[in-house]
């Protein structure tokens, strides 16, 4: 997200760069007049001083702007250099006026917005720094610090859901349920075998139930991922009810004395009633422990609009975000836990098996130049 910021500050840089440099050529025309002694003999003395002193001028003014350039452009090469700057260097009193705060904030405002932060969050960024500067003593030299603590505490104060440890929790009952929603395409199955493969590694046995019965196709990827995975595959025929499908894996791990199922469902729409409704039956059958929600970290703010109505028409515990890696904006990644109250689990990093990483608030405050 600051990544963004720091490539807006350039922009504006470069800006100022060019109109230095349109300007150059007529000074530097104005530089390589005649020398004055050249002027001639008829030039009366004080002519050629007064001019002397008029291209002095100009050199100097001109190697002035050259100079500011030069700083402009070192300025940018250091790190952490963004908004904070900026907003320092706009402070010229002790105290910050609400007109100024506005001012200042409306670059960053437009920023967050831009990559798909909710208003929600963006609210909340917008009420801890006006708390922390409008009309508060502040030394020049500390604004950028005193920004950059507050921003740190609402980022953190953003993740402050009710955690949830998934390797504490599967120990709590056997066989422990869980159950993946969201849309098409989230990547739902994938994560579902990265998970499995986490699992394994902490010596857990699971069994996973094929519920996404409006696609053969989706029937047979979970069975390749089980036979990758050595892991049975409960599936059903293409078209079968996904609800029975669910059941029988519960009732298959409760005989073999398995400790987690995982039910992987059919992408839903989040605004296809009748989808959800089914999808309302599937969790009344197989009463999961657990409902995570996968969603495209990469899709923004339609990601946080179908966690919360997931959330408002189904109930979610927790969250999952795919292709994370890919993801140059984070506007989902700092609104979907915050809108939606619930905790990020994991962040799918790859296509790979051990591409599935725990969600780390202190990681991501380090990326975005905070810690």
């Amino acid at each position: 997200m600051f990544k963004f910021l720091k490539e807006k500050l350039k922009a504006a840089v470069e800006k100022i760069s060019k109109v230095i440099e349109e300007e150059a050529p007529e000074e530097t025309k104005e530089l390589k007049q005649e020398p004055l002694e050249s002027k001639g003999e008829s030039k009366k003395e004080e002519k050629k001083s007064k001019k002397k002193k008029q291209l002095s001028e100009q050199k100097e003014s001109f190697e002035a702007a050259l100079k500011i350039k030069e700083e402009f452009k070192t300025e940018i090469k250091e790190e952490k250099k963004s908004f904070f700057k900026r907003v320092s260097e706009k402070i010229t009193t002790k105290k910050i006026s609400k007109e100024l705060f506005e001012e200042i904030f409306e670059d960053l405002e437009i920023t967050l917005m831009e990559n798909n932060v909710a208003m929600e969050v963006i609210e909340k960024i917008k009420h801890d720094l006006k708390e922390s500067l409008v009309n508060k003593e502040i030394k020049r030299s500390q604004i950028e610090e005193t920004i950059t603590q507050t921003l740190e505490k609402s980022i953190e104060e953003i993740f402050a859901q009710a955690s949830l440890d998934l390797f504490k929790e599967i120990e709590k009952k056997k066989p422990y349920i869980i159950c993946f929603l969201g849309t098409n395409g989230a990547g739902k199955t994938t994560t579902i075998a990265k998970l499995t493969h986490m699992l394994k590694e902490k010596k857990k046995s699971v069994v996973l139930a094929a519920a996404d019965t409006f696609r053969a196709a989706a029937i047979q990827q979970l069975k390749e991922w089980g036979e990758t995975l050595q892991v049975k595959v409960i599936a059903h025929d293409y078209g079968s009810d996904p609800a029975a499908v669910a059941f029988d894996a519960i009732k298959y791990a409760e005989a073999h004395h398995i400790d987690i199922v995982l039910i992987d469902t059919a992408g839903r729409l989040h605004s296809n009633k009748d989808l959800l409704r089914e999808m309302e039956k599937i969790t009344r059958v197989a009463k999961p422990d657990l409902k995570i929600f996968v969603g495209e970290a990469i899709t923004g703010n339609d990601c946080v609009e179908q966690a919360k109505q997931f959330d408002d028409a189904i109930g979610i515990h927790a969250i999952i975000l795919s292709k994370a890696d890919v993801d140059e904006k984070g506007g989902a990644l700092l609104s979907t836990s915050f809108v939606t109250k619930k905790p990020i689990l994991f962040l799918g990093t790859g296509q790979g098996l051990k591409d599935l990483k725990i969600f780390n608030k202190r990681e991501l405050l380090k990326n975005l130049g905070l810690k």
